[in-house]
């Protein structure tokens, strides 16, 4: 089931809708590189190059399991 989440970025309140798998997955990363949710999205925030936040944050979680098996 998808849910829709809000996070503040830079100052300014966003939303994005993902599935609870790919939350807890971010959930993860950022408890894993010690920062904090708001901060590892506004990182993927400002790094896309197209697309919504949240096939954004979707396909930064895909990098990083697909990283993890190498």
């Amino acid at each position: 089931m998808i849910r829709k989440y809000s996070a503040t970025l830079h100052g300014h309140r966003t939303s994005f809708s993902l599935e609870e798998a790919f939350f807890m997955e971010l959930k993860r990363i950022a408890d894993g590189r010690g920062l904090s949710l708001a901060a590892l999205i506004a990182e993927v925030d400002d790094s896309r190059t197209g697309g919504n936040l949240s096939s954004a944050l979707r396909l930064h979680v895909l990098e990083d399991l697909k990283s993890a098996r190498a």
